[in-house]
């Protein structure tokens, strides 16, 4: 199965982030820029809920926990979506080589 382009991952994740918000603001616009807490609203329980769907949609590929251990802007609080989107798209291409997840670099969109 190929992996997925990242404008197709950054269209499934935006969904995933209006779900998780429970379509809260139909017109917030989301960008790779947006940042989960000040531009989209996110709190830790939206947090996550956003994990769970994310496990749900791509399995154990996707390591959320690791990607917010490992990224020093969420600890700040200002992941900003795309930064996601990349580590997804990263993880999916290195599950797909079937080399595990170890490895999975988080570059910016």
């Amino acid at each position: 199965m190929p992996t997925p382009t990242w404008d197709t991952v950054f269209a499934d994740v935006t969904d995933m982030l209006r779900s998780a918000m429970g379509d809260f603001d139909n017109e917030l616009v989301i960008t790779p820029e947006s940042t989960f807490r000040d531009d989209i609203g996110m709190e830790s329980i939206d947090i996550v809920a956003l994990a769970g769907r994310l496990q749900a949609a791509y399995g154990n590929a996707v390591n959320f926990a690791l990607f917010i251990a490992g990224d020093e802007a969420a600890i700040a609080t200002e992941l900003r979506v795309g930064r996601l989107v990349t580590y997804i798209v990263d993880s999916l291409k290195t599950s797909d080589s079937g080399s595990g997840t170890s490895g999975v670099t988080t570059t910016t969109a």
